[in-house]
Parts: structure tokens; C-alpha cells; sequence
């Protein structure tokens, strides 16, 4: 990768922390199971859209269903998104469903209609079924997810002032803060009374496009003006994020009309509808059998227009849900971005308002694995460097540059571009603004890596980073529990940080290296306490290191905390007043307590500091490389100071000037080190 592009694998804020704790907690409740792609896209900020299964269930015949259910999900993906449909498979919520639990639900003769009331009876007796908007809009809020595709919501029905039969779609949407994209209510409700319902329960609803003709789902028009109107996807995605910002805790119906060229005319459809609900009612069909009933009838009624009509709304609504999510997704993104604090100590002019800015240009190769690998290579080991790049003008400078290291396992991919980074680094060697191109990190995949299973279950130590897909992580993790393998995760970021402790995978790790904030992230991921604040005073700084780190420490063998020019801090077993590096040193000794070490670092005039971006890379590298020489705990640390303090003196993130002979014991044998203070952690 270039600037930013091992064994080593490849390498907001707010409302994505806690995304990500309800993510985290969702899994670990038992009734929830979130695919890796949901749960990627949920960590990193990329929109996702939730889409309802009863449709698939009851809305449609199989196979049709099970077309139609595929179909939905890849115009959710062409235009920006990560489909995510729900649905109950044998007493568990699953949000997003693979190919095979699609046709599962599709052919299923025993599906249950799942709202609201069904859920505890349904997963407690371990039944499947399709969800439907009410019950969608549950999953999708605790996931985390604000956008949700549905053909359209229930409604009052008619003649609901005497039967009283009035949808929980209404109520949920009072209750639940996720917008519901949707041809509005089916035309076979009480369209009126429907809207005066959302009204009563405080629900935002507006009509998308040129008119504010309230859609009866099959028809353009209902007869009825909705409240508000969007035109486009902007407007939408603006007024969602107003609703969500508000903290009302009501939902947004943001209603569709179905395309015009295959719209069923408003006067057939209905003609239909009455003939339908009198059938229904002298077969004596009530409840949420009604709405399934009617709709096949209309099928037969309408020689198969409507079913038409159904199917053109329902694309029609992919596509304009999830440009949505892509816009609300944008929009909070730029929130975050603005938010960011300054760095401090800038006293130059910041880049931007169309001006061009004075400054020196340089092309560099980074990224966490590879400059892992880099150090590593440079130390005298031979890691193997599992990673993808694009056949494009980068490859032959990448492959060049990397010549003293192992690149040969890496994927070389036509039609992909090699990952860029573009960094506006300051005076002082820190970053102001980062912008990536890191699609390809993506291809890393399980089954890429899986071709070297021999070499994973061979390798003393197994590193791998947060660029790397969730799905190939939690690959590696369990790999690591069944052959009991010693693996690094580098959180890479505050927002991958927590890729692994989504679920169990994380007890597998044996060594992670997070800063203050990806530890904090770490621990708002697994639902432990929180500092109010992050404190920078070194003594506040290392107190609430510890206690960050201690609940990890319950299965993780060593937490590395990087203190930046703090240093660095060291946390786990400690015998004899050192903390072991080595899993299995103290495990089954009784004397072992934890501790945390702290290990100042190297001084570094400003002025000599010229780029921090890969020091963190090198200390963890430089302290790998003295582990797997055998070398004690202090020579370890030690020797990745001294390979730190040499990478920001330089404009690489790897320095030229780190090898065996400038990084290695007798050059910190050679030099004074300051004392290391030592905290009991029990």
C-alpha cells in the first residue's frame, strides 16, 4: 500500500461507539446473531440497510420470494449499501441472513409472523420466521441500524373503528427512532385513519419526490396529502438525522410512490380490494392473517398486476433506501469529521478554502501490517506477509520497495486499486488530516488466508491487524483457540479497534497494543466502566491505563499500551518484579499477580520529530522481534523504544537506519534507561 497499504495480515465517533456497543451487546445476549459483513460495516460507519423477511415469508410463493429477497439485497449493495434482512431462524434473531438462510426462510412451510408480541414466545420455543416492519424496526434499532426498506406498513383497517384492528407497525413507529423507507400503507388499510394514528403517536412522515400524494403502496395515490415532503435523498437523509439528533425516540416514515410506468391503476385496485375483504370476512380470516390473504387474492383478482406492482415498489424502495442510509451516512461522517479537536500546537495556516497551501510533497509505503513486517524484516526475522494490492501503477514501486521482505503470498488483483493514503502532516511530525482509498483491504478474505493454514499453525507468532475483514479475524481467532497459536492484534484505529471483541473471538488474542482511546473503545465495546474523560497528565494517563486494561487481562496473556511520548505500558503476570511476555511463563504459579510496568520513553528534541505515523508500528515491532529472540521483558521493551525513537527521525514510517546492529540487546545494554515504576494491578 502506498503511504498507508503480515505472519502478518494487511491494516464517527460518537454514534459509532455506540453502534458498536449495541453491536457487541446484541451478540452477547444469546438471541441475536449479526453477520460479519452487518457488523463490519457497523464498526467502521458504512451505511446499512435493513429489510423485513415476512414479505419472504408470507408476502410471496417460493421460489418468486426467494428471488425477489436476492434481488433486494444486490440493488441495496449496487447503490452504496450493506443489506441486512432480518429474520428468526430456530429461536434466533438474525440480522443479515446468508444465501443458504434466505432459502431457508423462503421455502419454509412453518414460518411464523414475527411482531412486537411474538418475539419472546417464538425464540423461546426456537421457531423460525419472517419479522415484520414492527418487528424489523426492533432488530434494526438494537443493531444500530437507522434506515430500514419495507414494501409497505400496516395501517388501521377498515372498519378498525369497530374491530379495533390497528397494526403494531403504527405503534413500533412511535416507539422505535429508525427511519422506515416504504410505499407508505397498503391500500387495502384505512389510509386516513392510518395517518391520523402516526399523527397521534408522534411519527414524522414524509412523502419522497415531486408530489406530497400520500402512496397507497400498489397505487400512486391515496387520496391523502402526507405531512411533510423530501425531494431527493439529501432531504431525507437531513431530516432522519434531525429526528435521530432530537432523541425522540419515534420513527421517520419516509413514504415512496411505487414507479410510475408500472403503477396499477387506483380504481381496478381497489374495485379488487373490496372483493378481497369480502371474502375475508365471510371466510371469517382475522388478524394478521388478513393482510396475507388479501394480497394473494389481489394477485388472482388483478391477473397478476398487482404482484407486479408489489415487485416494482419494493426495487423501487432498495433504491431509494439505501441512497438514503449513503447520504445519512455522509452527512453524520462530516458531523464527526468537524467535531475532530485541532491539533494544539499548529500555528500555520489549515488547509482549505479552494486555495493552493505551501508544503513538501513525499510518497512513502506504509500501513500497519506492512510496516510490522517491514521492522520485523529489518530485525533479522522472516515474516511472512499475507496482504492484497491492485495490478496498477503502484505495484512495481511496491514490490520494489519491499524487495528485502517476503511479499510473496501477497494477492496481486486485476481491476483493484492498490490502498493509498494521503496524510497533511504538521510541523511537528503529527497528523491534521487523513483521506484513504482502502477498498482493497476487503480481499484479504477467509478463504485468501485459509490457503495458508499450514504456515499460520507453524508460525511462532501470528500478527494481524484492524484493516483486516471482521470475518477473516474471527477466522484467525478460532484458529488461534484449536492450535493454540500466539496472536498480536494492532488495533490500527479507534474505530476498528473493537472488530474483535464483538464477540468472543478477542479470548483467543494473546497480545494487543491499543493507545488510551482504543482501549477506551475496547472497553465501551464489552460494556465496561468508562473514565468521564480521557485524562493527559502521566500519572492520571497511567491510572486509567490500568484500569482499562485489567478486565481484559482476565484472557488476554499482555495489553501494550502506547503512551505516545509517555512511552509505554505494560500490563500482565508478574513474577519477581517482571512482567512476562511469554504465554504459559506464569500461568499455573500461584505467586503471579498482575501488574503494570511503565517504561518512559526515548527523549526527542520537536525538532528533530519529522513524522510519528509509523513509531508505534516500529515499538511494537522492535518489541516482537526481542520476544522471539528469547530475549527478557526490559530488552524487549527497550529494543522497540530504541526502534521508535529512530522512526521519527525519519520521513518513512519504517526508518532505513533500524537493523540488527541499531535495534538489538547490546545497544540497549550499551545505554542509561530511566527507572521502570511498577503498579500492582490486583
Amino acid at each position: 500500500m502506498i503511504r498507508k497499504t503480515m505472519l502478518s495480515l494487511g491494516r464517527h465517533m460518537s454514534s459509532m461507539a455506540r453502534g458498536t456497543t449495541q453491536v457487541r451487546r446484541l451478540l452477547h445476549g444469546g438471541y441475536v446473531r449479526i453477520h460479519p459483513s452487518v457488523q463490519e460495516a457497523l464498526v467502521e460507519g458504512r451505511p446499512v440497510v435493513a429489510l423485513e423477511s415476512t414479505i419472504i415469508t408470507h408476502g410471496m410463493a417460493y421460489p418468486l420470494n426467494l428471488s425477489m429477497a436476492r434481488e433486494v439485497e444486490e440493488i441495496v449493495r449496487t447503490n452504496g449499501a450493506v443489506p441486512a434482512t432480518v429474520g428468526i431462524l430456530r429461536g434466533q434473531i438474525h440480522v443479515g441472513l446468508t444465501d443458504e438462510e434466505l432459502e431457508f426462510l423462503a421455502s419454509s412451510k412453518n414460518a411464523v409472523k414475527v411482531s412486537r408480541r411474538d418475539f419472546p414466545f417464538v425464540l423461546s420455543q426456537g421457531l423460525s420466521g419472517g419479522t415484520t416492519v414492527s418487528g424489523t424496526m426492533i432488530a434494526a434499532h438494537k443493531a444500530g441500524i437507522p434506515v430500514f426498506v419495507s414494501g409497505g406498513i400496516g395501517g388501521v383497517h377498515r372498519d378498525g373503528e369497530n374491530t379495533l384492528d390497528v397494526s403494531a407497525d403504527l405503534t413500533e413507529l412511535g416507539r422505535t427512532p429508525v427511519a422506515v423507507v416504504a410505499a407508505g400503507a397498503k391500500s387495502i388499510l384505512d389510509i386516513g385513519r392510518t395517518l391520523e394514528y402516526l399523527e397521534t403517536q408522534g411519527v414524522c412522515v414524509a412523502a419522497f419526490g415531486e408530489s406530497r400524494e400520500f402512496p397507497a403502496f400498489f397505487s400512486r395515490q391515496s387520496g391523502f396529502q402526507a405531512p411533510y415532503h423530501v425531494r431527493d435523498e439529501e432531504e431525507a437523509a437531513k431530516l432522519i438525522d434531525s429526528a435521530l439528533g432530537l432523541g425522540l425516540g419515534s420513527g421517520v416514515l419516509i413514504a415512496v410512490p411505487c414507479p410510475q410506468e408500472r403503477a396499477a391503476q387506483g380504481q381496478a385496485i381497489e374495485e379488487a380490494i373490496q372483493q378481497a375483504l369480502s371474502q375475508a370476512r365471510s371466510k371469517g380470516i382475522t388478524g394478521k392473517e388478513v393482510t396475507p390473504f388479501l394480497l394473494q387474492k389481489l394477485v388472482e383478482l388483478t391477473d397478476g398486476k398487482s404482484l407486479d406492482s408489489n415487485l416494482a415498489l419494493i426495487q423501487n424502495n432498495a433504491r431509494v433506501g439505501s441512497c438514503i442510509a449513503v447520504a445519512l451516512s455522509k452527512l453524520q461522517k462530516a458531523r464527526r469529521e468537524r467535531n475532530l479537536p485541532r491539533p494544539g500546537d499548529m500555528t500555520a495556516p489549515q488547509p482549505g478554502g479552494g486555495q493552493t497551501n505551501a508544503g513538501r510533497v513525499r510518497r512513502t509505503f506504509g500501513g500497519v501490517g506492512r510496516n510490522l513486517a517491514d521492522c520485523l524484516s529489518r530485525l533479522g526475522q522472516t515474516p511472512l506477509l499475507l496482504s492484497a494490492v491492485g495490478k496498477d501503477e503502484h505495484l512495481e514501486s511496491v514490490l520494489h520497495y519491499c524487495h528485502h521482505m517476503d511479499v510473496s503470498s501477497i494477492l496481486q488483483l486485476e481491476g483493484k486499486s492498490t490502498a493509498t493514503y494521503c496524510a497533511v502532516i504538521t510541523s511537528a511530525g503529527e497528523l491534521s488530516v487523513g483521506l484513504g482509498d482502502m477498498d482493497i483491504h476487503h480481499q484479504i478474505t477467509e478463504h485468501y488466508v485459509s490457503q495458508f493454514k499450514e504456515s499460520l499453525c507453524q508460525a511462532p507468532l501470528v500478527c494481524m491487524d484492524g484493516n483486516v475483514p471482521l470475518s477473516t479475524i474471527q477466522y484467525v481467532c478460532q484458529l488461534a483457540r484449536e492450535h493454540q497459536l500466539a496472536v498480536y492484534y494492532e488495533p490500527t484505529d479507534e474505530n476498528k479497534a473493537s472488530k474483535p471483541f464483538l464477540s468472543d473471538s478477542w479470548k483467543a488474542l494473546t497480545y494487543i497494543s491499543p493507545n488510551l482511546q482504543e482501549l477506551r473503545a475496547i472497553n465501551r465495546t464489552l460494556g465496561n466502566p468508562l473514565p468521564a474523560e480521557l485524562p493527559s497528565r502521566l500519572e492520571d494517563v497511567v491510572q486509567a491505563a490500568v484500569a482499562l486494561a485489567c478486565p481484559l487481562l482476565a484472557h488476554l496473556h499482555c495489553v501494550v499500551v502506547t503512551l505516545g511520548a509517555h512511552g509505554v505500558l505494560l500490563c500482565g503476570k508478574s513474577l519477581g518484579g517482571s512482567i512476562s511476555l511469554y504465554p504459559g511463563a506464569h500461568e499455573q504459579t500461584a505467586a503471579a499477580r498482575l501488574c503494570a510496568a511503565h517504561y518512559p520513553a526515548i527523549p526527542i528534541g520537536r525538532e528533530e520529530i519529522v513524522n510519528v505515523s509509523g513509531a508505534g508500528d516500529s515499538l511494537m515491532a522492535g518489541i516482537l522481534a526481542g520476544m522471539l529472540a528469547k530475549h527478557d521483558t526490559d530488552t524487549c521493551v527497550r529494543m522497540g523504544l530504541l526502534a521508535a525513537s529512530l522512526s521519527l527521525r525519519s520521513y518513512e514510517p519504517i526508518s532505513p537506519e533500524i537493523s540488527t546492529s541499531s535495534v538489538s540487546q547490546e545497544q540497549v545494554q550499551s545505554r542509561s534507561w530511566p527507572e521502570v515504576k511498577v503498579w500492582n494491578m490486583d
